[in-house]
C-alpha cells in the first residue's frame, strides 16, 4: 500500500506560504501569430470596445506604435474628436496642482525675483534689491518696459513681506 503525501497546510503557522497552490497555472500565449510567449499585455481590438488582444512585450510595443486612435474616422470626425478630448483633458491640466499655470502667488512671487520656493528672507531681500536697482524708473528714464518690470518686483516684494516670508525683518 503507498502512502499517503502529507498535505502541508495543516495547522499553524502554515508551512507553504499562501498562494502557491501545486496546480498547473493557465498561462496565456500571446495572439499574435507564431508566438510562442505568454501574452501579459492587453490591448484593445477596436476604439471603445471591451474585447482585447493579449499580446507578449515585444509585440505590445509593436501594436502600440502602429496604432492609430483616428483610424476609420473622416478627418472632420478625427477633428471632432480630438476637440472634444482636449476640452474634457483642459479640466484635470487646470486642476493638476504641478501645472505651471496655477502657480501660488506666493510661487508667483518668488519666480518674479527669481528664486526657488525654499528661499531664504535674505535671499529675498537681495534678489528683491539687486532687481529694483536694474529696474528702478531714476536709473532707466525713458524705458517703460522697465518701469513695469519694476513695479513687478516690488509687488512680488511685497507680497511676499505681508505673507510673513521675513522678506523684510532683518
Amino acid at each position: 500500500m503507498a502512502r499517503a503525501r502529507r498535505n502541508m497546510d495543516w495547522g499553524f503557522p502554515r508551512w507553504r506560504a499562501y498562494g502557491q497552490e501545486r496546480e498547473a497555472q493557465t498561462v496565456r500565449p500571446c495572439d499574435r501569430e507564431g508566438c510562442g510567449q505568454p501574452g501579459e499585455c492587453p490591448a484593445p481590438k477596436s476604439p471603445h470596445s471591451n474585447e482585447k488582444w493579449w499580446f507578449c512585450q515585444e509585440h505590445a510595443a509593436e501594436y502600440n506604435r502602429n496604432w492609430n486612435y483616428f483610424a476609420g474616422m473622416s478627418a472632420e470626425e478625427a477633428a471632432a474628436r480630438a476637440a472634444e478630448e482636449e476640452r474634457v483633458n483642459r479640466g484635470f491640466r487646470q486642476a493638476s496642482p504641478f501645472s505651471s499655470t496655477s502657480l501660488s502667488p506666493e510661487r508667483e512671487a518668488l519666480a518674479t525675483l527669481g528664486l526657488e520656493a525654499g528661499a531664504t528672507e535674505t535671499q529675498i531681500k537681495s534678489a528683491y534689491r539687486k532687481l529694483a536697482k536694474q529696474n528702478h524708473p531714476d536709473h532707466n528714464p525713458n524705458d517703460p518696459a522697465a518701469a513695469a518690470r519694476f513695479h513687478e518686483v516690488q509687488k512680488a516684494y511685497e507680497l511676499l513681506n505681508k505673507r510673513g516670508n521675513g522678506a523684510g525683518q532683518d
